[in-house]
């Protein structure tokens, strides 16, 4: 094909538009993607907000990326024609500062995060680096795999890496995009899982998703509820709320953490006296490699975890956009191409 569809805004905060582009030819290091289904991260809105430096527009979001590679740049090894693929968060690395030096690709100073750095997967097709590339197993669907480049990899990453080990508890806080599959890689993990969320009608859902454990964080003072519990080893905050963040705190074991992935803007509140009594901890965990998002779609393949999604067609990109904003999507969008 010449041309193709993208799902592009035109200017900061504006409404989506389906147009036709040119299709682009990949250049030296880089591959060309059918994209065949994007997720719809929550993310994408400081793009289309206009909220990072260094955007311009019209703007392409979109790195929840799945496909097949159709067309091969110069000097790419190791891909073929045909072999599906997704790219996620990490969109590529610049192999120079300081990060990259040591082998810590995801704290790139110059991470190239499709939607920012290059034009995104909300497209019939879209050019990558091929360093960013991650082989889909045969036991994933597209629109399985594509939430996985950045959702699933971010959970995946910080259970695994945290201080958590088998039979530790471990609660999940939140039970949206992020916390659903929270819940089901610490149960997976062998974690004894523990859900956090606002009202009585998640628990069916959390125990169905692994939980052994629900928290009705409007009913119980959930520090309390976890100590009763024995206290938490991890805490994993995927819900976009510092409030309810910071009251897990006390609910931690020693030497305990709370590991944030919800993204807000507001500070904790946390006092220095919670963390040194306890030699508790906090930290933040960023999304992960084009390596880990193998490894995360390889678990999930295994061991039966799935993200629950709705699918939508990519001309309806701007509704489901306002849907995930709304937050009404259950629990990740996903846009396909009908390829």
């Amino acid at each position: 094909m010449s041309s193709m569809r993208v799902a592009e805004v035109s200017t900061p905060g504006g409404a989506f538009r389906l147009v036709e582009r040119e299709v682009p030819r990949p250049g030296r290091g880089q591959v060309r993607i059918a994209v065949e289904a994007c997720g719809i991260c929550h993310s994408d809105a400081f793009f289309v907000d206009n909220a990072l430096p260094g955007l311009s527009f019209p703007l392409v979001p979109g790195h929840e990326v799945a496909g097949r590679i159709d067309a091969l740049g110069e000097g790419v090894t190791g891909w073929s024609p045909g072999d599906r693929v997704a790219v996620g968060w990490f969109g590529g690395n610049c192999g120079h500062c300081r990060s990259c030096r040591t082998g810590d690709f995801i704290t790139c100073a110059f991470l190239q995060v499709p939607g920012w750095a290059y034009p995104g997967g909300f497209a019939e097709a879209m050019v990558a680096p091929a360093g960013a590339l991650a082989r889909i197993p045969d036991g994933l669907s597209a629109t399985e795999a594509a939430p996985l480049g950045c959702a699933g990899v971010t959970v995946f990453n910080a259970l695994r890496h945290s201080a958590a080990r088998p039979g530790d508890l471990v609660a999940v806080l939140g039970l949206g995009g992020l916390g659903h599959l929270g819940v089901q890689y610490a149960a997976a993990f062998g974690f004894d899982t523990v859900a956090i969320a606002r009202g009585a009608d998640k628990e069916e859902l959390a125990l169905r998703l692994g939980a052994r454990h629900y928290l009705d964080s409007t009913a119980v003072t959930v520090a309390d509820a976890l100590r009763d519990l024995g206290g938490a080893k991890v805490v994993l905050a995927t819900a976009a709320s510092s409030d309810a963040m910071s009251r897990t705190v006390d609910g931690l074991t020693p030497r305990g953490e709370l590991v944030v992935i919800g993204a807000s803007p507001d500070p904790l509140d946390v006092t220095p006296l919670q963390l040194i009594t306890g030699a508790r901890s906090i930290r933040g965990h960023p999304s992960g490699t084009a390596r880990d998002v193998e490894e995360t779609m390889a678990f999930t393949a295994r061991s039966g975890v799935r993200p629950m999604v709705e699918t939508v067609p990519l001309a309806e990109a701007g509704a489901a956009f306002q849907r995930m904003r709304d937050g009404a999507a259950r629990f990740r969008m996903v846009l396909t191409t009908d390829r």
